[in-house]
């Protein structure tokens, strides 16, 4: 026979399971849906494609036949390595490219903002950027750091329309180059983390994006920084990357389209926001078929599948790859072919020439 003693601890083990079943964090909870509907899932894309949003730091030594062999398996066609660096590196990056895959890989430029405010920084900027082209670069990519941490010489931050900067903008004009730029990061990381945000869970596992207005600015100031800068050199092509942090206002990134004809969006890391109002992204993908390139942002072969359903299919409700980027769940857009034509290869084909075109159906 049981002792008491014995009993008390079982009842009281029974009591903390039952009560733990039930109780968990948001963190935790992450049901499986009994949904049941058609499911088309997309392991390649329609198309061959461009993939406009790529960072890969190692390209100078990689075994760049590793990366064609993912590439093939999702229809990718090219990669743009937005991280070339600059000066050596980005020789070296070249030189891999082309002595393996030459029609395979893109290499943009990157500019150094340490010395902003030195004399003469500007024209030793773009003297640099026009060296980086001529040693095979075919575009240039901003990162975020402009306008959140780039200081200059005394230790201000460096707007992103900062008039020092001019000279960088002309040149890529000049050279014909776009300019692939990420300023700011989404709106909600400077909203207060509160049970109103959408990002509260995104923002407790990574703390660090955690923004506020005087860290480093608001961002609505720096968002109006980047498109001051985008119309004070309409000769200029700008690509917006994560389509301009609009993806989840297509109304208002349809006005911006329409203000500045020198930009275009990119899609990269903004497939989750597409994937929750079909119908009005749908929309806006005809709208603004000429202006839209693919992009992925992070490497991770395994999650291209989602975009390709989102973009190519009607499927309804499927899952997202990443819960603290979206705890909802996805819906197919189902685009024209043109369009998806338009979206996965053309429009880059128009912002790089030069690439092989064999690598495209119809061209």
């Amino acid at each position: 026979m049981m002792q008491p003693k014995h009993l008390l601890t079982l009842c009281t083990a029974l009591l903390t399971y039952l009560v733990n079943a039930q109780e968990m964090g948001f963190e935790q909870y992450n049901p499986t849906s009994t949904l049941v509907v058609p499911a088309h899932p997309t392991e390649q894309a329609k198309f061959p494609f461009i993939d406009m949003h790529s960072h890969h730091f190692r390209m100078p030594t990689q075994d760049l036949s590793e990366l064609v062999a993912a590439m093939d398996s999702l229809n990718m066609a090219v990669m743009v390595n937005l991280s070339g660096g600059s000066g050596e590196h980005l020789k070296r990056a070249v030189a891999n490219v082309r002595a393996h895959y030459p029609n395979r890989f893109v290499i943009f430029a990157n500019v150094d903002f340490d010395s902003v405010g030195a004399p003469g920084w500007g024209q030793r900027a773009a003297a640099q950027l026009q060296a980086d082209v001529e040693n095979g670069a075919s575009g240039l990519k901003i990162y975020k750091s402009l306008g959140l941490r780039n200081t200059d010489i005394n230790g201000d931050r460096v707007a992103v329309d900062d008039p020092r900067l001019d000279p960088i903008w002309e040149k890529c004009a000049e050279l014909g180059i776009p300019v692939l730029i990420h300023s700011a990061d989404p709106r909600s990381f400077w909203d207060p983390m509160d049970s109103l945000n959408e990002r509260w869970l995104e923002l407790k596992l990574r703390p660090r994006r955690k923004r506020s207005n005087t860290d480093p600015a608001p961002w609505q100031q720096i968002i109006d920084e980047q498109h001051r800068m985008f119309k004070k050199h309409p000769n200029t092509r700008f690509v917006n990357a994560h389509m301009g942090w609009y993806a989840n206002d297509l109304d208002t990134l349809s006005d911006l389209l329409d203000e500045m004809p020198n930009m275009y969006v990119g899609i990269g890391a903004v497939i989750a926001e597409l994937g929750r109002q079909p119908r009005r992204a749908r929309k806006f993908f005809i709208d603004y078929q000429d202006r839209v390139v693919f992009g992925k942002d992070a490497w991770q072969p395994s999650e291209y599948p989602t975009y390709f359903r989102v973009l190519e299919t009607d499927d309804e409700y499927f899952p997202y790859y990443k819960k603290y980027h979206a705890f909802w769940a996805m819906y197919g857009l189902d685009l024209p072919d043109d369009v998806l034509r338009k979206l996965y290869y053309e429009n880059a084909l128009k912002l790089l020439p030069g690439l092989d075109t064999s690598l495209f159906p119809d061209r």
